[in-house]
């Protein structure tokens, strides 16, 4: 098995260190990725701390992956050496069962694989992006057009999909009041998706200090939270509100925000259960829902339709020895609006 750099989280509570990690062989159907950059993803901090629940260690996360096909194995026909290429949140799937075949294998019957933390075909704990190179199945290795700036695209591969997918499937477009909640790494993808499929987009953030950057990035309204009245002015407004935060909220001020119909999605993934009263829910047929990532089809046209229309995640470029410090500011939201490693600074 290959060794490279990586760094990883030695215990839930002990700081990311240089390390490295093993890669397993090139198998037949494999494509060996020297990767250039890697997003911070919230995920990554609450898996390493062990917010979901326990992990073996030590863990290199990351799922936000782009680099360039360095080698691939002898049956691979999707992707050959030097093609730009990205990874995100799944390295696996039965790709059997009816989700799977339908292009949902975020939704797998038997469970898809995390790109880290997740056990493996071989066996192995899969290792992330906070890495040099990586391992892939072809079948899991996107196309990333040129179109797209290489180190604002890796956050595409998590926030990107992650706000396209419910977008797309909830029907965001034009006639539709959609409402992002939180501007942050998901947030801002949602406001430039929601904006370029052609809804009517408000945010609804803490405070209106970012403000000009919501309407700069597609947002047509932008209204404060902490303020009681944007509950009572705002009341039966959206078709659609997609909550991107990942933290305790109260879910029932935004349920009252839905039209008759309409649908609250949750995709940010809070540690703690959010208490939903069902009286919010029935009185107007409204809809609490949730949405994960998008299959690889999806996630493929995500990418196209960004490169198309020039979207890009907005990135502050980091160097390996500053993601400890890139989590801290990650949790106090002092970002704009996602941290990307150069793994270059790995080596």
């Amino acid at each position: 098995m290959p060794t490279v750099n990586a760094w990883a989280a030695p215990s839930a509570t002990e700081p990311l260190v240089k390390t490295t990690v093993e890669r397993r062989d090139l198998g037949p159907h494999d494509v060996l990725i020297e990767i250039k950059y890697a997003g911070i993803c919230h995920s990554d901090i609450h898996t390493v701390r062990g917010d979901w629940g326990p992990q073996q260690y030590p863990l290199a996360p990351g799922h936000e992956i782009v680099g360039f096909v360095a080698e691939v194995g002898p049956e691979v026909t999707k992707h050959a050496a030097g093609d730009r290429v990205g990874v995100g949140c799944m390295v696996g799937s039965c790709r059997e069962c009816e989700q799977c075949l339908k292009g949902n294998e975020q939704y797998c019957l038997k469970g898809f694989v995390d790109t880290y933390g997740a056990v493996d075909a071989d066996g192995t704990v899969t290792q992330g992006g906070y890495t040099t190179h990586i391992v892939v199945d072809e079948h899991f290795v996107l196309r990333m057009p040129e179109g797209i700036p290489f180190e604002a695209a890796a956050p595409l591969l998590c926030a990107g999909i992650t706000l396209y997918s419910p977008l797309r499937h909830w029907g965001a477009g034009p006639g539709k009041k959609v409402a992002i909640v939180g501007l942050g790494g998901l947030g801002h993808m949602g406001v430039k998706l929601a904006h370029l499929l052609g809804a009517e987009v408000t945010v609804l953030s803490q405070s209106l200090k970012k403000q000009e950057d919501g309407l700069r990035l597609g947002a047509d309204h932008y209204y404060a939270t902490g303020d009681p009245a944007t509950f009572e002015t705002l009341a039966g407004t959206f078709d659609l509100i997609v909550n991107t935060v990942s933290a305790e909220v109260d879910i029932n001020a935004y349920l009252r925000l839905l039209k008759v119909d309409g649908v609250l999605v949750n995709v940010g993934a809070p540690a703690e259960p959010l208490p939903v009263g069902i009286f919010n829910l029935i009185s107007t047929r409204r809809t609490f829902a949730g949405s994960t990532i998008g299959g690889i089809a999806e996630t493929q046209e995500m990418l196209d339709l960004c490169a198309e229309h020039g979207i890009a995640s907005d990135v502050e470029i980091i160097a390996a020895d500053q993601i400890n410090e890139a989590y801290e500011r990650v949790l106090a939201s002092d970002v704009r609006y996602r941290f990307v490693i150069d793994t270059a600074t790995m080596q």
